[in-house]
């Protein structure tokens, strides 16, 4: 009986609260460009998360794209050079 009350507060302490996703929103709204340049009020919360994971895939593709220029790079300089130890720093 114990143990099946402990997991319930458990589970019950671990829940999103709808205050908790109202910050969230409120937080993601003034970060994401696309919906910080338009009237954020008017954007509904899935409009919001929905642009979020646009914007973190987005910004995956730019660090493939980087890595990948990187990667080219070192490919033409000499390997013991101080720029190519930057450029493995920076892949790394």
């Amino acid at each position: 009986m114990s143990s099946r009350r402990s997991r319930s507060q458990a589970a019950t302490s671990s829940r999103i609260t709808d205050d908790q996703i109202v910050e969230l929103v409120s937080k993601l709204r003034q970060l994401l460009p696309e919906i910080r340049d338009r009237r954020s009020d008017k954007v509904s919360a899935s409009k919001v998360l929905q642009e979020t994971c646009n914007y973190i895939r987005s910004l995956h593709r730019e660090v493939d794209d980087l890595s990948e220029r990187l990667s080219q790079l070192l490919a033409t300089i000499d390997a013991d050079s101080a720029e190519a130890s930057i450029i493995r720093s920076l892949i790394m």
